[in-house]
C-alpha cells in the first residue's frame, strides 16, 4: 500500500490546453528567425521547457546569437493567443470533483501567466493559494530541476513517495522523479505527438492516461501498489 497524501498537477498541457498554442507561436517565430521547425516537432522536442531555455538551446544549435527582442515578442504573442483561445482540458472539472486529496500546481510558467490561465478557465479558486511557479519558489530553477516539487512537498509536509504528479512533458516527469514523487503521464492535450506516451514512460512515469476522466481511478489504483520506488 502507498497512500497518496498530495496530488501535484502541472498546468500547461494538463489542466489547460496551452502547449499547442505556445508550440505554434514559438515554431513560427523560430522558423522566421531561420530555424525551420513545425509545431509538431517543436512540441515533441521542447514541450515543458521555458522559452528562455528553448532560445538558448536553439542558439547553441545554430551557433548564432538570438535577437534580444525574440523572447519578448514570443511572450507577447503567446499571452495574446492564450487570452483569446485558451480552453480547459476536457474532463478536468469532473475529475477534480471526485478528488478529496490535497492538491496543488507546480509549473514552469510565471505566476502572472498561471493566474491568467487558471482564471480564464475557471480553475483559479480550485487551487489557490497552492499554485507554485518554478520561477519564484525554491532555487528558482525550471523543470527538470526538482526544486518546485520539493518546495510543494515541504509546504504540505508530504513525502515524495506519497505524492503523485500529473505531467505531460518528459522534463516535468524527470523533475518529479528527482523529487522522489510518483508520476502519471498525460497525453490528452492538443499538442500530443507520436511516441508521447513512450517518452513519458521512459522518463519515469508509472503509467500514462489520455483522458482526465481516467485520473481518479488511476490514482485509486496507484494507492494500492508501491510502484517502482
Amino acid at each position: 500500500m502507498a497512500p497518496i497524501d498530495l496530488i501535484i498537477f502541472d498546468c500547461d498541457g494538463v489542466l489547460v490546453d496551452s502547449e499547442i498554442i505556445a508550440a505554434k507561436v514559438e515554431a513560427e517565430a523560430f522558423t522566421a528567425w531561420g530555424y525551420e521547425i513545425d509545431w509538431h516537432d517543436f512540441a515533441a522536442r521542447f514541450a515543458g521547457m521555458t522559452t528562455e531555455n528553448i532560445i538558448q538551446a536553439v542558439a547553441d544549435e545554430m551557433d548564432r546569437p538570438v535577437e534580444a527582442s525574440l523572447y519578448d515578442d514570443i511572450q507577447a504573442e503567446i499571452d495574446e493567443r492564450l487570452a483569446n483561445e485558451l480552453q480547459i482540458i476536457d474532463g478536468v472539472g469532473a475529475a477534480l470533483d471526485r478528488l478529496e486529496t490535497p492538491r496543488c500546481i507546480c509549473s514552469n510558467s510565471s505566476d502572472e501567466r498561471l493566474t491568467m490561465e487558471l482564471r480564464k478557465v475557471g480553475l483559479l479558486d480550485r487551487f489557490k493559494p497552492y499554485i507554485f511557479s518554478s520561477k519564484t519558489v525554491g532555487d528558482k530553477e525550471p523543470k527538470p530541476s526538482p526544486s518546485v516539487f520539493t518546495f510543494a512537498l515541504s509546504e504540505f509536509g508530504a513525502q515524495g513517495r506519497h505524492a503523485v504528479v500529473i505531467e505531460d512533458s518528459h522534463h516535468g516527469v524527470a523533475g518529479a522523479r528527482a523529487a522522489g514523487c510518483r508520476v502519471i503521464g498525460f497525453t490528452g492535450a492538443g499538442h500530443t505527438y507520436p511516441g508521447h506516451a513512450e517518452q513519458l514512460m521512459d522518463a519515469g512515469a508509472e503509467t500514462v492516461i489520455a483522458k482526465m476522466s481516467s485520473l481518479p481511478a488511476t490514482l485509486a489504483a496507484m494507492a494500492q501498489w508501491d510502484g517502482d520506488l
